[in-house]
Parts: structure tokens; sequence; C-alpha cells
């Protein structure tokens, strides 16, 4: 899949520069100029890391070696990049999404973190996790596990703790956190499962379960588990009803009065 969103990101350029003049070095520069997708995505995000002391070009060649070490890493890219794309309406095109979009560079971000951490390369994947924070307002641990097809709508103010796992095409929205409970050691954050929808601004906290398919309603605080397939909201969150979509995350639909009403009846009796 890679290979065609990269073809489709050139036909995009290209089109961009007719249309954009005054774009066409900055377009030429981070895509045109390249020869497949994981060169445009480290010039890119290598770029807006770096800083007085660690220079975009070491940061690139992280990335680049990074790409190597860790299997299905630009994989996951293009799954990512597709996510956006096929979910969030304001994102009409992959080029918009590769450019533009900070929640999409702070999750590759976070998968350069990652890498390192797994080689126990740990103050250099801090260093990137700080930079990602500073940069793009998103704080993710290096050495939180994520899936592929991942979502950070927005993004600004989203905090994902040490060992909390997200599973593959999960959706978040801004000023999420997935956090403890307190000073706790070890295994203390959450799990969130395929498919999940988490709101604006939910607070998921402990090691809890998300369910497959479940949805977190905007603002809510969760401190249980929530079962597969149901929508949990407000403060402590609990369960209203059951997504009308086996996906909310590729829905997007946040309204919990769009509900299956035939299963309102069977949730309610779990709360």
């Amino acid at each position: 899949m890679r290979h065609e969103i990269w073809q489709q990101l050139r036909t995009e350029a290209k089109d961009l520069v007719s249309r954009e003049p005054l774009l066409a070095s900055h377009v030429y520069s981070s895509i045109l100029n390249h020869e497949c997708l994981g060169a445009a995505l480290s010039f890119i995000v290598a770029n807006k890391l770096a800083d007085a002391v660690v220079s975009a070009f070491t940061i690139r060649e992280l990335f680049d070696q990074a790409f190597v070490d860790c299997d299905h890493m630009l994989t996951h890219v293009a799954h990512d990049i597709k996510a956006v794309k096929d979910r969030d309406p304001a994102a009409d095109s992959y080029l918009t999404v590769m450019l533009n979009l900070k929640g999409f560079h702070a999750i590759q971000a976070h998968r350069l973190a990652h890498c390192l951490w797994r080689q126990h390369r740990k103050e250099l994947a801090r260093f990137i996790q700080s930079r990602t924070s500073e940069v793009f307002g998103v704080d993710i641990h290096p050495a939180c596990k994520v899936g592929h097809g991942i979502m950070l709508d927005h993004a600004t103010g989203i905090v994902i703790g040490e060992t909390a796992v997200i599973e593959d095409n999960v959706s978040i929205l801004q000023s999420v956190t997935l956090g403890g409970t307190g000073n706790e050691q070890g295994d203390r954050h959450p799990k969130i499962r395929a498919g999940v929808l988490i709101g604006a601004g939910a607070k998921v906290l402990g090691n809890i379960e998300v369910g497959e398919g479940a949805r977190i309603g905007a603002g809510s605080v969760v401190l249980r588990a929530v079962e597969p397939h149901t929508t949990v909201v407000g403060v402590p969150a609990k369960v209203v009803g059951r997504p009308c979509s086996p996906c909310p995350a590729k829905s997007m639909n946040q309204n919990f009065l769009d509900d299956d009403p035939e299963n309102e009846s069977h949730t309610s009796a779990m709360i």
C-alpha cells in the first residue's frame, strides 16, 4: 500500500505546485526531491524536531536507520496516512496529511522514539519524546506500544503513559490522557483495543482495558474497564449504549444519542 500512497502523494504534489507556485520550493523539498515515502517523511519530521544542538540531518539518519531496524514501520506509516485521509473530512488529500497535520507527525516521531527505546537507546528516545512534546504538543512515552491506522485528530494536549497499549485503527482526539492513577510502579496505564474512538478531553486512567470497538464520549473520566462495542460517557464514565458502527474509530461518530436503541437497555444493565 505504501507504494501506491507514495505515487498518489507525488501526483498531488505536482498538482499543488501548478496551482500554488508560492509553495513550489516547500513541496519540492518535502516531496518531489525524494525517491520514496520514507525519505520524504524523515525529511519533513526531522526538520520539525531539530533544534540548535541536534541537527535535522542527525534525526533524519535516525529515521532512515529505524526504517531498516524496525519491522513494518513504513507500512504502519502508510496505514496512518490512509487512516487520517479516510476519517478526517478536513484532510482532502494525502499531501495535506503528510505536510501539515501534526497528529500524524507526532505519531511518526513516536515510532522513531519507540524503535530507539527497544534498542536500549533510552536517553535518545527521551530526547525525541521531549522534542515531540515541545513541537507538536503531544507527549507519548517512548515505551508505549502503538499499532497502525492511528489518527490523533487535532492532537494538541494528548498525553500517553509508559505502559499504555494502543492497538490498530484507533482514533484519539485532542486533550486526551491515557494515564495512571497515582505514583504506582509497573503496568499502570490503559490498554486500548482495536477500533476504539476516544472523544476530546477524555481521561482514561489506570491499568484498565477499553474493549474492541468501544467509544468514549468527550470529557469523560474512565476509571473502570469498558466492555467491547459499548459507549461510555460522563464523570465517572458509565455505559449509555452501543455504537451503531462496529468500528467507531473509522466512522468518527461522536454523538452517543445516535447509539443503537435496541441495545441500550442491555448495556444500561452493565452500569
